[in-house]
């Protein structure tokens, strides 16, 4: 009965640590998914705003 215990106990403790490192995986994610990077690996925050404005666009000829 012991065993059968300790072997029920480390399968609740496997899926529970399975579930948060799925949960860490999605948030990590859904934070890179709102950036925008550059070439030079640099991150640029979202250019379009949640709430509906829209930013100062560069024309397509001038550097960055």
């Amino acid at each position: 009965m012991d065993i059968l215990l300790t072997v029920l106990v480390l399968l609740v403790v496997i899926a529970v640590g399975a579930f948060l490192i799925h949960r860490l995986n999605a948030q990590h994610g859904e934070r890179i998914a709102a950036f925008h990077y550059r070439r030079g690996g640099t991150a640029v925050p979202d250019r379009e705003p949640s709430d509906g404005r829209t930013g100062r666009r560069r024309p397509p000829g001038e550097p960055m």
